[in-house]
This record gives structure tokens, sequence and C-alpha cells, in this order.
């Protein structure tokens, strides 16, 4: 195992990764820009280091600056967290070629997987079903876009092959507007992603998000930990996600899930990763693979009992899989709220000093958060600042502690979204449960102008 481990982000995810490590009896170094020198896990780590300014391109993603801190610090291992640099294929080499492990897949396995091109090829090669698309890139010709498009049937969405986070994507509903929505999704993808590659699938009116969560190691075993219902979202981005999925059979998830394991021990996958699959009219679709771990797998855990931080950590260290598929067992249901310093349904970002922060407690109920009364909140980076999840034996009781903690949660001095949870935790819709990833949205617009 090893002896010092640097977490290479910041906010909940910096704290979570933290506590796992001294779980294990691991020190830790926490890295941090200027503007998070008060940060709660910066001293709570046995050694903190300094990267740079506020600005994440100088410091959250300063990979030299980072590198430097593992090497003065003589560290053995980087953290990546989730977002910044965890999908950065050419961060998780300079790791490896300077010494250090890095904690995630090997960097060919996410080169892989960040295309979402070469993604769904290996997932089709897999076994895995895919959404209807083009075969790989779209092509220079406006004819044979035009063909493929008619072919797979509209509406159609284009989308960026190095693309994330819900950015880099066009829905296409006429033929008319289609030549126009390729370019231009082009254009955006090169100045985003430097990849101007894209690629065409059937756009899914009606769809659910459901993603398998994966657990493999360096030796050839491989399991999934079951489902997660994220189809709660604004603008692609998730606001509440729960596990399991309410209102899908049991064996079509087993036969997935079981795919989905297939896959990984094809791919050589190594460590944590989220499969994510649009689901509609009893079919899964794969749409991506996440290969670090999820804002979300808090759920998980709620449900599995098994750690999934930890987890990371023991198979990058070199161990094996210390359970096989028949040792998961889902129990309960769990909930999860993302708390974002915003406006409930402005949704303008509220940065701030927090001049009250009260968490719930209870049976059932674990609060994510690196936050504290007198903390500032800055205006760098991405708004949440916490994540409230609930458990219970059924929905319903998660769904009651969820209700019952956001209404013992005070947070004064900035705004937050907690009222928006308090109406979707009462929402009939969602209390049935098996929502579209539209449905948020088309909520919001119905009632924007109450709102406003």
């Amino acid at each position: 195992m090893f002896e010092k481990i640097l977490i290479a982000n910041r906010g909940e995810i910096a704290l979570r990764v933290l506590r796992a490590c001294r779980e294990l009896g691991i020190k830790t170094v926490a890295v941090h820009s200027e503007a998070d020198t008060e940060a709660k896990y910066v001293k709570l780590a046995d050694e903190s280091v300094c990267i740079g300014p506020a600005p994440s391109l100088q410091s959250y993603l300063n990979v030299p600056a980072i590198i430097s801190a593992a090497e003065v610090t003589d560290a053995e291992a980087i953290h990546p967290g989730y977002g910044f640099l965890s999908e950065n294929a050419d961060f998780a080499e300079r790791i490896e070629q300077s010494g250090f492990v890095f904690i995630g897949p090997r960097p060919d396995t996410i080169r892989l997987m960040g295309d979402k091109v070469s993604a769904k090829d290996a997932m089709k090669t897999a076994g895995v079903p895919c959404v209807p698309g083009s075969d790989g890139a779209l092509p220079e010709a406006p004819k044979e876009i035009i063909r493929i498009a008619r072919s797979i049937g509209y509406p159609v969405i284009i989308k960026a092959s190095g693309g994330g986070g819900g950015r880099g994507m066009r829905v296409v509903h006429t033929e008319a507007a289609l030549l126009n929505a390729v370019t231009t999704t082009r254009a955006e993808a090169q100045a985003a992603f430097g990849n101007p590659v894209v690629y065409m699938e059937k756009y899914l009116e009606n769809p659910r998000h459901i993603e398998i969560q994966v657990m493999a190691d360096q030796h050839g075993n491989a399991v999934y930990l079951g489902e997660r219902d994220c189809s709660m979202q604004r603008r692609h981005q998730k606001v509440i996600e729960e596990a399991p999925a309410p209102g899908i059979d049991r064996k079509l998830i087993d036969t997935i899930g079981k795919r989905c394991t297939d896959a990984c021990r094809k791919i050589g996958y190594r460590g944590a990763g989220t499969f994510e699959f649009l689901y509609e009219n009893g079919e899964f679709y794969f749409i991506e693979m996440n290969t670090r771990v999820q804002v979300e797998h808090p759920v998980t855990e709620f449900i599995t009992g098994i750690d999934i931080v930890q987890a990371q950590i023991r198979v990058a260290a070199g161990e094996k899989l210390w359970f096989r598929q028949r040792d998961v067992v889902l129990r309960g249901h769990a909930v999860e709220c993302r708390i974002n310093a915003e406006d409930p349904f402005k949704f303008t970002p509220s940065p701030g000093k927090i001049s009250n922060w009260h968490t719930p407690g209870g049976p059932g109920v674990r609060v994510d958060s690196h936050v504290y009364t007198g903390y500032t909140v800055p205006s760098h980076y991405d708004s949440m600042i916490g994540k409230l999840i609930t458990y219970g034996d059924t929905r319903e009781q998660a769904i009651t502690r969820m209700n019952i903690a956001l209404s013992e949660m005070a947070v004064a001095g900035i705004k937050t979204n907690i009222p928006l949870h308090q109406e979707l935790m009462l929402d009939s819709h969602f209390l049935k449960g098996g929502t579209s990833i539209h449905y948020l949205e088309q909520r919001l617009a119905q009632v924007g102008v109450i709102k406003a």
C-alpha cells in the first residue's frame, strides 16, 4: 500500500479522498490554489503545497506544478478526483513517466474511452449496445452527411468526439438545418476541445440517463456495482441522482452490467469507471464512459456498502479486488442532491462568504462538503459546494429523509439551490420515478415566468 498520496483536486472530492486515505493509514498531500488556502482539506492534510493563483489554468490544470509538488513531498501516487485533469491521458502519462502511480486507468485506456468515436467502436466490439448513428466520424462530403442522417432518421444529434460536460452537442430536426449544424459544431469543437471531429447519433426524444458503476483491477477481475438514475438534469448537468434506478427490471440491469464488465476485461480497464447509457422503451444505448470516480458515487456506496474511493486506491496499489460479482448485493435506496452556490431558479452563481452553515443529521443522512461557517466560496470554480445524500430501506423512505434533511439544512450569506431541491422532492412526477432527461428543463420552462 502507498505511504503518501497527493490529491490533485479541490472541494468536496479532495476531502473525500483525504478521508479515504486516512482510513487506510496513508499520509496525504493537498495541492491548492491561492484562493483555496483556507480550505478544510488543506488544513486536514498532512502536507499542503500551493501550486498557483486562483485561475484553474495556473493551478489545478498546471501539470508541471502538480508533478513538482509530488516530487518535493515524496508522494508515491496521485489521485485526480473528478473534473480538472482526471480524464486527461497526457496528465496520467506524465505522472507515470515521472515515477508516480496514477490512481485511475492506464493512459491508453483513457485515450480510447475519452474519444467518443473510438469509445463507441470499442463498445460495439465488446457487445455493448450503442445509439444508432454514423459509423465513426462524419465525412466532409455534404451529400454523404445527408445520406447518413436520412438512414438514421430525424431528429439527429451532432456530437463532438472530444466533447464532454454537456458541451459540443447540437440537435437537428430537419434536413435544411443539418449542414449548418455540422459546420457550427465542428468549429465549436475545435475551439473548445482542440478536436474538430464530430459524429451523428439518433436523437432519442424522452430517454432516461442510466449509468453502470464498474470496478476493475489489473489482474483481469471486473464487477459492476448496480446502476444509478441521473435523469434529473439541467443543460446536461446532473441535479439529482439515485440508486437503484426505479422501474427497471433487474434482469435487464444484470444483462447490461455483465456486458460492461466484459468490456472492461476486453479493453484492460483498471480502477473505477462508469458506463453511461440512454434508456428508452426498455432498451439501453451506450453514450460514453467516464474513466474516473463520479460525483454521484455516494449513492452506490450506500446501497452496496463498498467504499469506491478506497477501492480505487487499493486497485492502483496492485491489489486484487477482494469481492466478486456474487458478493455485490444491493440493499435499500439512496438519493443525492447536489448543493450549488447559485440562485435556485435563475441559476446565476452566488459566490461569497458563508455566514452560517448548518448541516442535517440522523439515520441514513450523509453530507459530503468542504464548506464551513466563515468559508468564502470562490468565484473561480464550479458552483457545487456539497452533496446531500440520504438512504432508506425503500425509495419512499430515502425521499422522506431527504425532505427532512433539506428542511434542516441552513446556509446563510449566499444563495443555494436548496429551495429547488425541496420543490423537486414533492414533485409528483419525480415521486413516481422514471422521468426523462428533459423533464426538469420542461418543468422549469413552465414555471419560468412565475420564478423570474
